[in-house]
């Protein structure tokens, strides 16, 4: 007998049909594979766009607003009035207002794909979730978009699948709350978290942007209150706002609080601990405070014993690094740990949490250092970039990742790479831009000595206000 066949040749010619029910099931097996590759590939493409490794931002130019890709290539010539937001730059869903009528407030939403095509249809509004930082910087979620429906309010994703069904009078997010929303329905607030499982009943006049140790600010029958998850009263008599609420239920937590103007600090049970009488107080650890006096300063703890006297222009906590930074008028800083020895000294420039460093400005030298302080090369943090900022003579230039000069050293000031590529580049007081090959995409030309972030994407550069997260050519 033959291998192989699919017939015995020594009687009547059949089918093996274990064999071939074995080789239909591999078939079908492959094809199924392959139509779930496929739609893994292009998920999202027909209703809420795709992720991609192209990058989208908003343009400014003329007055009107336009998206522009990580080549600087215009994917939607700037002419809408108002400003384009992206939620994900990785993904091409762009959030348009147009239509606006700005007697009455009414306006027209739509969201577009990188095909100028109209996607996530069917609602009578669909926006981004508009969330902030500490210091009040506005940011949007990467991957929840709100919409209206049936006069409702409602979340999705960016490929239109819904989250949280349109049954509420209004959704907004609860700025230190994490994964969670403040609803209204039936005239009345509450919270939800994304799954839209209720943290609290919609049973309040009002919620305050704040929470801690299961502690929420609500008002209820028009007084303010703090209450646990359970609604039961905790004695704050008298406050006008709480600023925030310790994190954890450990000895030392508390809530500060503002009456009259002042801020001071009281414990969970509602007894006060350190007076109000602070121009601003910030908690930087249990026990311990960040106090403003006037226009000064310090640290205190919380017998209000000085650590550090108030005689500081600024003094800031931040909370990923776990330091202290203390800066005077011309912005120098000083960085401290937590134990507030000094370690670091210069400008500081940035504070990555997701890459986990500190980027320092050091006597016209940038510098990057980790959460240890310990002194890192560029290349050794910034791991994604071709060429990495070097000077040699008072003048910046470029190498690769072995050192080898790319850019020769003759700019006056620069910047490093950014995630696409691109480099500022300063010559005579104005700036231009370099790509991922050092190759000039425009000359030093802006003047953009007003601008908080120097940044470009081919010829666009960062736009002055950057809440608004643009980039123009002015």
């Amino acid at each position: 007998m033959s291998r192989g066949k699919r017939f015995d040749v020594d009687s009547e010619p059949k089918l093996n049909i274990k064999k071939v029910i074995a080789v239909i099931l591999v078939i079908v097996v492959i094809i199924m594979v392959i139509i779930a590759i496929y739609k893994l590939l292009h998920k999202g493409q027909d209703n809420g766009g795709k992720i991609t490794s192209q990058s989208y931002y908003t343009s400014f130019k003329d007055d009107k607003w336009g998206v522009i890709n990580a080549n600087g290539e215009s994917v939607i010539e700037p002419s809408y009035q108002e400003l384009i937001v992206i939620p994900n730059n990785k993904k091409d869903v762009f959030l348009c207002t147009y239509g606006v009528d700005y007697e009455d407030g009414s306006y027209k939403t739509k969201a577009l794909n990188s095909k100028n095509q109209e996607i996530l249809q069917g609602y009578e509004q669909i926006e981004p979730v508009a969330n902030y930082d500490e210091n009040n910087n506005v940011w949007y979620e990467e991957d929840k978009l709100k919409v209206k429906k049936d006069g409702l309010y409602g979340l999705i994703d960016l490929d239109g699948n819904e989250i949280i069904p349109a049954e509420y009078e209004e959704i907004s997010v609860m700025q230190s709350i994490t994964h969670a929303l403040k609803v209204k329905k039936n005239e009345k607030y509450g919270i939800v978290n994304y799954s839209n499982q209720i943290i609290l009943e919609p049973t309040y006049d009002d919620i305050d942007d704040v929470y801690g140790s299961n502690l929420y600010v609500v008002v209820d029958k028009g007084t303010k209150k703090i209450i646990n998850k359970n609604g039961e009263e905790i004695d704050g008599k008298g406050i006008e706002k709480v600023k925030s609420i310790s994190e954890m239920e450990t000895e030392g937590a508390g809530i500060i609080f503002e009456q009259k103007g002042k801020y001071g600090f009281m414990d969970l049970t509602g007894k006060v601990v350190i007076e109000p009488k602070y121009d601003d107080l910030t908690e930087s650890a249990i026990g311990t405070f960040v106090a403003k006096q006037g226009d000064t300063y310090g640290i205190i703890d919380a017998a209000q014993s000085p650590i550090i006297p108030f005689e500081n222009n600024v003094i800031a906590y931040n909370k990923d690094a776990d330091i202290y930074i203390i800066e005077d008028a011309e912005l120098n800083a000083r960085i401290l740990n937590k134990d507030l020895e000094e370690k670091l000294s210069g400008i500081l420039l940035d504070i990555n949490k997701e890459k986990a460093y500190i980027k320092m400005r050091v006597q016209d030298e940038y510098k990057y250092y980790n959460f240890k302080f310990e002194e890192k090369a560029a290349s050794d943090v910034l791991t994604s970039n071709t060429l990495f900022l070097n000077k040699q003579n008072g003048k910046y230039g470029f190498v690769d990742k072995n050192g080898n000069v790319v850019v020769d050293y003759k700019y006056d000031d620069a910047t490093e790479q950014n995630e696409d590529g691109y480099a500022g580049i300063k010559l005579d007081g104005k700036w231009g831009s370099i790509d991922k090959q050092g190759k000039v995409v425009v000359e030093p030309t802006y003047d953009l000595e007003e601008y908080l972030q120097i940044d470009f994407i081919g010829k666009w550069h960062k736009g002055l206000d950057l809440n608004m997260n643009y980039y123009c050519q002015d």
